[in-house]
């Protein structure tokens, strides 16, 4: 069934430890699949679990943003989610979560809030079936969980990313309504960022991004940014709302996307917001950090506030039709500026840390 029995996967000990462990391959239940990981991106979650601050994982293995290749496929399980045959080779990306479809949240019509997402993706790698994380030879794709066909011409640097970042921020979009004729202010210019520009100017909305990196402004401006903000050249708020204020026809944005993940951009972004305004925000997720918040400045203001978890899983079809017909517009193959090996995990994470780079991948060997 596999050229070798065995797979090898990263395993995160305690935070910013990392350790490597092999496993047998296990066998595809019915309506699983065993993917063989040809690459993998370092998000933004990932750094946050490095840096142990994230809300849920403290340990285990580490990696969600990825794609690859069938390598065995269970009983019962003869196309993805869009009714696409499958078969052994056919390259594939899923969900990095499962849609349980019986819980209360499922029932109620919000799958992106499901009580089981994480049923697998918690799970530590001495746990059967082993693979449950991106940055190892394999990844098993349990039978709740999305997975679909990657078209040809998508080539792996650039279908990585649509399970996390892309279906993320069209989700986001979508929740929040964004219109023809309005403007976007998105905090951040990481994955998630540059990805809702293209999103977002597809839309045929006019877009400014604020980040303090100016190399990730630069892609930005790739994406079709239409004006950017450094907050270094720009350190006070009072002048980057004005700035902003002075391209809105004094008015501010209509929307504005929160996706740093630094709670003050919370703050900002709320002050940013023009009267009766849209925030999305989906960046923020680390307990215990607070911000000041005046509930009542929010009232006066009648801003609506949307809180982003995760994504349905129908959106990772959206991403990679999206992308099959944009990819040669916006330079979704130039969002990954350094890559490593399997070997070079820890490299790689702390380089991210460091933004000593602005996004890297794991680019997973035949050999390892």
């Amino acid at each position: 069934m596999h050229e070798t029995s065995y797979g090898r996967v990263a395993v995160m000990t305690s935070p910013r430890v990392l350790d490597y462990a092999e496993y047998a391959l296990p066998a595809p239940e019915p309506g699983a699949i065993l993917m063989r990981v040809s690459r993998a991106n370092v998000c933004g979650s990932e750094l946050h679990i490095w840096n142990g601050k994230h809300p849920v994982k403290k340990s285990g293995g580490l990696g969600h943003e990825m794609v690859g290749t069938v390598a065995a496929i269970g009983k019962d399980r003869a196309t993805d989610n869009a009714g696409q045959p499958l078969s052994v080779g056919d390259r594939i990306v899923a969900t990095y979560f499962q849609t349980c479809d019986r819980c209360a949240r499922c029932l109620g019509g919000q799958p992106n809030l499901c009580d089981n997402a994480y049923e697998f993706f918690g799970k530590q790698p001495g746990e059967a079936p082993h693979f449950h994380a991106a940055f190892g030879t394999h990844y098993y794709i349990h039978p709740r969980q999305h997975v679909y066909k990657v078209p040809n011409e998508i080539p792996d640097s650039v279908a990585a990313s649509a399970n996390c970042a892309l279906s993320q921020v069209t989700f986001g979009i979508d929740q929040i309504g964004l219109q023809y004729g309005e403007t976007l202010l998105i905090q951040g210019a990481g994955g998630l960022g540059l990805n809702a520009v293209a999103v977002a100017k597809e839309r045929g909305a006019a877009v400014i991004v604020i980040d303090r990196s100016e190399p990730r402004l630069v892609q930005a401006q790739r994406f079709g940014a239409d004006h950017t903000i450094n907050m270094v050249q720009i350190p006070e708020l009072e002048d980057r709302m004005a700035v902003v204020q002075g391209l809105t026809a004094g008015q501010g944005p209509d929307v504005a996307m929160e996706v740093t993940g630094a709670p003050a951009a919370f703050i900002e972004g709320l002050q940013q917001l023009r009267r009766g305004g849209r925030y999305v925000v989906m960046g923020n997720l680390s307990p215990g950090s607070t911000v000041p918040f005046d509930p009542g400045y929010v009232t006066r203001k009648a801003l609506t506030i949307r809180h982003v978890d995760r994504y349905e899983g129908r959106y990772l079809h959206k991403s990679l039709k999206f992308l099959a017909e944009h990819q040669g517009k916006y330079p979704f193959g130039a969002l990954v500026d350094a890559t490593f090996t399997l070997d070079g995990v820890e490299e790689a994470l702390e380089k991210s840390l460091a933004r000593e780079v602005t996004r890297a991948a794991i680019v997973i060997d035949e050999s390892a």
